[in-house]
């Protein structure tokens, strides 16, 4: 079969060739991910914001280190103004890490290189005594708690205003649908008031996993060895290195115990999953021939120009549904072999940063949903009063109860806080945690 040159094919009219395509720009800038795409969980989940948590760690790490006097105290101070430095390329690291099998590797070297550029001869107390995995590990759990600090918020944000719609809402009646038909009367505000005691849920268990979220420190194989034989004492070098980066000080390495990342990963899931039936009821509720509820600023349409798209909502649910895939990922690397795994350990990387970004966006989106949409209450009223359902009365759909049970819901926690004025927000017994 003869040859053909390639370069003589023609190409159609504005298909880009691959080997053009850098062109319009190199790396995820979220083209494919709207949900988070300009979210404050996407600045923070991004390949930048990785790097800059592994060189958080390293530097951590060595001032851990000057802390309890097993390296000079100017090492610290170089290490941490190289780490600080703007130097690094995070495309460059990520090529080079296929010879090593992760980016950390690579990452030392240029470490060490611009730590020997300010102070010469102290390169060598750059990572010193620790493994690839410690910084990995250390610097996505720095991520996760950055990205939670942020869910928090919003998710503190989407309850208050949630509380605020149940209480005026309280009265409020519409048709309960079971299996997709109506069933007896029931309040918006009951529906809310259940909206915000699973948002309540999925903030009770983003606080309580933040809180554990712990650094990575144990050596080539989680022995401490190497910390040992440079004469550092393991427990109050993890304790120090805990304190550096604001994380909690493990009991074991946990190299192979994922314990903490499966603890993240079944948050992380419910968050999607709390959002994502809010969602899921706007959309039943707005739809054209229902009419009861609307976003406050719908999405446009590029064939329909009368449409008004639901499409925050239309986002939460695709969160919801990719977020439980990722997290299966996580769950099955628990598997893991030996004292570090062939492939279990890298395969959590991408879904868990994934699933911290999707979960980030989601949560700022229902945050804005929540707080734009509107309420039809003579929609309500005219669906219930279509067919046999609006003949049954207020008692047999028993609204009376439905209201009581919203002013019980509503004593849990505060009512209508403003989005962010609180970084760590009122329980449902009204204290407060952090």
């Amino acid at each position: 079969m003869a040859s053909r040159d390639m370069a003589s094919i023609d190409v159609p009219l504005g298909v880009v060739p691959s080997s053009d395509a850098s062109s319009y720009g190199g790396g995820d800038v979220g083209l494919l991910t709207p949900v988070s795409a300009g979210s404050p969980a996407e600045e923070v989940t991004g390949d930048g914001a990785v790097l800059r948590a592994m060189l958080d760690a390293e530097a951590a790490l060595t001032r851990a280190q000057a802390e309890i006097g097993a390296v000079p105290g100017r090492v610290a101070e170089a290490v941490t103004k190289a780490a600080g430095s703007v130097g690094f390329d995070a495309r460059g690291l990520a090529l080079r890490a296929g010879a090593g099998g992760n980016p950390v590797i690579p990452l030392v070297m240029d470490l060490r290189a611009a730590v020997a550029e300010l102070s010469p001869g102290d390169e060598e107390f750059a990572h010193r005594g620790a493994t690839s995995q410690d910084i990995l590990d250390t610097a996505l759990m720095l991520v996760a708690a950055r990205t939670l600090d942020l869910i928090g918020v919003d998710l503190a944000a989407t309850a208050a205003t949630l509380a605020t719609l149940a209480d005026r809402h309280r009265a409020t009646v519409m048709a309960a649908r079971t299996l997709t038909r109506h069933a007896v009367p029931t309040t918006f505000g009951l529906k809310a008031a259940g909206w915000r005691s699973l948002v309540l849920d999925a903030h009770d268990r983003v606080v309580r996993v933040r809180a554990a979220l712990p650094v990575q420190l144990g050596g080539a194989a989680g022995t401490l060895a190497a910390f040992e034989a440079y004469g550092m004492e393991g427990e109050a070098l993890v304790g120090a290195f805990a304190a550096e980066l604001g994380l909690r000080a493990p009991e074991l390495p946990w190299h192979v115990l994922r314990t903490p990342v499966a603890d993240l990963a079944g948050a992380l899931a419910f968050c999607a999953g709390a959002l994502g039936k809010v969602a899921a009821d706007v959309l039943v509720l707005s739809r054209t021939e229902v009419g009861e509820v609307a976003e406050g600023t719908g999405g446009i349409s590029s064939a329909m120009p009368h449409k008004s798209n639901p499409v925050r909502s239309v986002l939460l649910a695709s969160a919801a549904r990719q977020v439980p895939a990722l997290v299966s990922t996580l769950y099955a690397s628990m598997a893991a072999e030996d004292e570090r795994p062939p492939g279990a350990w890298h395969a959590e990387w991408s879904p868990l940063r994934e699933a911290l970004r999707l979960c980030g966006g989601a949560a700022r989106g229902a945050a804005v949903l929540c707080g734009e949409l509107s309420v039809f209450p003579e929609r309500m009223r005219s669906n219930l009063a279509r067919g046999e359902l609006g003949k049954l009365g207020e008692a047999a759909g028993g609204v009376g109860a439905a209201e009581g049970m919203v002013t019980r819901a509503l004593r849990r926690g505060a009512l209508a806080a403003p989005p962010g004025a609180f970084a760590h927000p009122p329980t449902r017994d009204g204290s407060r945690k952090g």
